[in-house]
């Protein structure tokens, strides 16, 4: 008898042979076929006159053993057996095993290219570093962005834009989400997947990260709450190992646009990177909008109108070269369809931001237009004298004091994520007004207000107070009294598996909220917040303001990483102090009986202010409620309860830039 550790070594070995690949596994079927051959050869030989030599024999086996054709014409019953024998063990071994490991071998193949493992050989591309719910809006943005799309390839010597996107895993589905876009579509095939994580330094050599003209990292999801591995930490990682890569190959650093969650985060992130970098903190920028927002009711319309890809206006930044020599006041005159919202003037290693800028101001070459237009084609002075504007004239200072609600405020917010203690401390930045907030969730009381504290320490200057409730049910939501506040926020919440149920959650919420202030004589204000951007048109009669966060930040994402300066313009309209978007009623300009957006602009430039359009009491026949930049001659036949859309205050402050030298370079 075989002892048994013999059989297991040889079991090993012929393992050890086979997961090697498919070239070690068809030379150990090559080696059972000689096997094979020989046996029969050796079975039919003695006392066979039809054989010369043993040769002869072990080749008639070999020919049974490989096409069962020539079995009829054997004679004799003892080769007939034998050659049967042979036919079937060549159906198993010869054609089952040698076609299944060939089939293995290039379903195998034909895997590892769909999962994109092969490095890409592209140069001046845009590199997007994770698929998650940032993903199709942030590729929807470049693609929108066709005017800013040009300069920047342009500016790169490149003819298409091509995108890379790493996935921790690609899948068919991905594909078919991107051809099936509609927004996307038939660009979809200019897009090009990759699997790998950025946490991974050969993932980052997959997609071409050194080779990009620009690097988007979205922040991802964690690995759960309870994790010491946030998206930040993998933000971080990622910016790591692009710029040890970059160090080891001697190799210049590629402009990096990162998004990171806790904006307290921002100086680790720049100094992992010493690249150019541009830090979007999403926690920040949402807060900063949800506090406008509450301070001035309605603005998120102008807000989704101007920071998400939808027909409509939006703001870029123009050289200062298209019309060096002249005034703020003399550009406007040549720009019909746009508005002139000031510009940004070099200084040091960043730029001065000067929203609301006096009509005089002259315009130089180095300097960066901040325009407010529909098409990036529309930014550019025409020299048709049949189109020029009337002069006007914007002075120094502004003569109105700008608009808030309050100055107190009971704020309601339904629902807990990440972002409530920096929402909470943008509110505090409001020295001038007061913020009382209840929070309200399902989560333990006491982990809520750890984090709180964990975030402000002992330097919390606002009040608060922790509600454990569920408030998709009637009952407890009742209990709350929502009619007695001001404002109510319903969060989406970053603890549900995706975005769909998170905001599943939140419309649940909504609906059971409608129905409990159906009798308010006065309601409060309501603003919701969603996850997924396919979910804001399933409420019909959604008569919120709706932010769908993922949308906002993709659209900061990708027009800052095609135009690096527009990242201070944001965060100078958006941040208390400076300049701000403000609604003023008509009776606070000088405006004639029946005035159009022409004497608007006029009466609101003589208050050292810039008009940018209308804000109905009713929506129109479309549905809008918001006309912005409409054409100069346009009647704003304004009704009772419409409100004028104002750039208001001024601002001159200067910003930092991450890397000075490169602030020509992005010209």
């Amino acid at each position: 008898m075989v002892p048994l550790p013999f059989i297991d070594r040889v079991k090993y070995i012929v393992e050890r042979q086979f997961v090697k690949g498919a070239l070690f596994q068809l030379l150990v079927v090559g080696v059972c076929i000689g096997l094979i051959s020989l046996v029969g050869g050796l079975l039919v030989w003695p006392g066979s006159d039809s054989f010369n030599s043993l040769g002869d024999a072990v080749w008639w086996a070999f020919l049974r053993l490989t096409d069962p054709g020539y079995l009829g014409d054997d004679q004799g019953d003892w080769r007939r057996l034998v050659s049967t024998l042979l036919t079937i063990t060549g159906y198993v071994v010869f054609m089952g095993t040698l076609v299944a490991i060939l089939t293995r071998s290039l379903i195998a193949r034909m895997t590892d290219l769909e999962r994109g493992l092969t490095p890409v050989t592209l140069r001046h591309h845009v590199v997007v570093l994770g698929w998650n719910s940032r993903t199709i809006p942030l590729i929807q943005e470049l693609l929108a962005s066709s005017g800013r799309v040009r300069r920047f390839l342009a500016l790169h010597a490149t003819r298409r834009l091509r995108m890379v996107v790493l996935s921790e895993e690609v899948s068919s589905a991905q594909v078919l989400s991107l051809s099936s876009d509609r927004e996307i579509g038939r660009w979809a095939r200019q897009i090009v997947l990759r699997s790998g994580t950025p946490l991974q330094p050969e993932a980052l050599h997959r997609v071409a990260c050194l080779d990009a003209a620009a690097v988007i990292v979205p922040s991802g999801r964690g690995h759960g709450s309870d994790s010491l591995v946030s998206a930040d930490v993998q933000t971080v990682k990622a910016l790591l190992s692009m710029a040890s890569q970059a160090q080891y190959q001697r190799r210049p650093l590629p402009y990096v646009v990162a998004e990171i969650d806790d904006i307290r985060k921002q100086a680790v992130v720049e100094r992992a990177y010493p690249g150019p970098l541009e830090v979007i903190a999403g926690d920040a920028v949402l807060s900063r909008l949800l506090v406008q927002t509450i301070l001035h009711p309605g603005l998120s319309e102008v807000l989704n109108e101007l920071l998400t890809a939808r027909v409509g206006n939006d703001i870029y930044v123009r050289s200062g070269d298209i019309a060096e020599g002249q005034t703020l006041g003399e550009l406007a005159q040549t720009c019909p369809a746009a508005i002139i919202l000031g510009l940004l003037e070099a200084e040091g290693d960043g730029w001065r931001v000067r929203l609301n800028a006096p009509a005089t101001t002259p315009i130089r070459a180095e300097d960066r237009l901040i325009i407010l237009a529909r098409d990036y084609a529309e930014t550019q002075p025409t020299a048709d004298p049949k189109t020029t504007l009337a002069p006007v004239g914007r002075g120094p200072t502004p003569t109105l004091p700008l608009t808030h609600t309050g100055p107190r405020h009971r704020i309601l917010v339904l629902g807990w994520n990440e972002r409530v203690p920096a929402l909470l401390a943008e509110m505090t930045g409001y020295r001038d007004h007061a913020f009382a907030v209840d929070l309200v969730s399902i989560l333990p009381a006491h982990e809520r207000e750890l984090a709180i504290d964990r975030y402000f320490g002992d330097n919390i200057r606002l009040t608060h107070h922790q509600i454990e409730a569920d408030f998709v049910v009637e009952a407890e939501l009742r209990a709350l009294e929502p009619a007695a506040y001001d404002c109510i926020l319903l969060l989406s919440s970053d603890r549900l598996a995706s975005g769909e149920e998170a905001d599943a959650r939140t419309m649940m919420g909504y609906l059971q909220l409608q129905e409990v202030l159906a009798g308010a004589s006065d309601p409060p204000q309501v603003i919701m917040e969603l996850s997924d951007p396919d979910n804001e048109t399933l409420l019909v009669t959604n008569q919120s303001e709706t932010m769908v966060s993922p949308m906002i930040l993709s659209h900061l994402l990708a027009q800052v990483a095609l135009r690096r300066e527009l990242r201070v313009v944001f965060d100078e309209l958006f941040t208390p102090g400076g300049a701000e978007i403000i609604f003023r009623e008509p009776a606070d300009y000088a405006l004639p009986a029946a005035p159009d957006f022409a004497a608007l602009e006029s009466a609101a430039g003589a208050c050292g202010e810039t008009a940018l359009g209308v804000f109905r009491s009713r929506p129109d026949s479309s549905g809008a409620w918001l006309v912005l930049n409409p054409e100069r001659d346009t009647p704003l036949d304004l009704q009772a309860g419409d409100r004028l859309v104002i750039l208001g205050g001024n601002a001159g402050h200067t910003t930092e830039s991450n890397e000075g030298d490169t602030m020509e370079a992005t010209a």
